[in-house]
């Protein structure tokens, strides 16, 4: 078993081009299931194996796993026997026609436009950390782009006379995404007059430094917005994906068209953008509960 996630997860870097976050995702849940057949002693690829998944299953219900979980892990299995399959390696799928139990899907936290104005005037940019966070803020409500896609930018990815950015999102798609006005002039000050502070003696690609000189990190990036959110006295729970969700829904409240923001978000399928439609349905009908005489 050891060998077929081995092979399959080389299989999901090098010819399906997955990022490495997302190949680690896959070999951790492969690995909980691997370890789990040892111990109760399946065989996973042998003709028992279809016990072994049911009873995993079986296992992660009764440990209290949510369905989120329990699917993806599912998701996982799925996609490693089928790989399986198609090399040849064996002769059925113990996962053909397990169905994944039914998800209650949860809406994204969002701030309302006044809490992004106050998170993004937090920071002070009369430093060159200050303007560097200043920028990143600005650029990533701007753009819509991932936290990951934000860290991964080099200094080649913006154009600023023309107003874009060039990112990798997942399965490294390329994608060029529009810059709005406000946020290419903090990053423009940020290349001006902090970079090659932060960069030092170092010869960085990176857009965005911390203070070693070194591209910053996504966990360096997320200390950054919980210590601005604070400041900024916003009661939410914030995650490292709520400006780009506010982004989203900012944008189909005030007009956009679901596939043009389905571009934008860099989404494969229509359907992940659609969740945004509910925020603003919600929206709607709390405006109209307020401004409707009968309502």
């Amino acid at each position: 078993m050891e060998r077929a996630i081995r092979d399959f997860l080389n299989f999901l870097a090098v010819e399906r081009g997955l990022s490495r976050n997302t190949v680690v995702s896959y070999r951790s849940d492969l690995v909980f299931f691997k370890n789990f057949c040892a111990r109760k002693g399946f065989d996973p690829l042998g003709p028992g194996g279809r016990g072994a998944v049911s009873a995993y299953l079986l296992q992660l219900k009764n440990d209290g796993r949510s369905a989120a979980t329990i699917s993806r892990r599912l998701a996982a299995l799925k996609s490693l026997y089928k790989f399986l399959i198609n090399e040849g390696r064996i002769e059925s799928d113990p996962t053909e026609n397990l169905e994944s139990p039914k998800k209650v899907q949860k809406l994204p936290r969002v701030l309302t436009t006044g809490e992004v104005d106050r998170l993004l005037a937090q920071p002070s940019i009369s430093t060159p950390a200050g303007m560097r966070d200043k920028a990143m803020l600005e650029l990533l409500y701007a753009t819509g782009i991932r936290v990951s896609e934000l860290v991964s930018l080099d200094r080649g990815s913006i154009n600023l006379e023309e107003g874009y950015i060039r990112c990798l999102g997942k399965g490294a798609k390329e994608r060029i995404v529009p810059v709005g006005q406000v946020a290419v002039r903090f990053a423009e000050a940020y290349l001006q007059r902090a970079r090659a502070r932060l960069m030092g003696s170092k010869n960085s690609p990176a857009l965005f430094l911390n203070r070693y000189g070194n591209r910053m990190t996504r966990q360096g990036f997320w200390k950054i917005i919980k210590k601005y959110t604070a400041r900024a006295g916003i009661k939410k729970d914030i995650t490292p994906h709520t400006l780009r969700h506010s982004f989203a829904t900012h944008l189909l409240e005030n007009g956009a068209d679901l596939r043009s923001v389905q571009e934008l978000l860099g989404h494969a399928d229509i359907s992940t953008t659609q969740i945004y439609t509910h925020l603003t349905g919600s929206r709607l009908k709390e405006v109209y509960r307020k401004s409707h005489p009968r309502a």
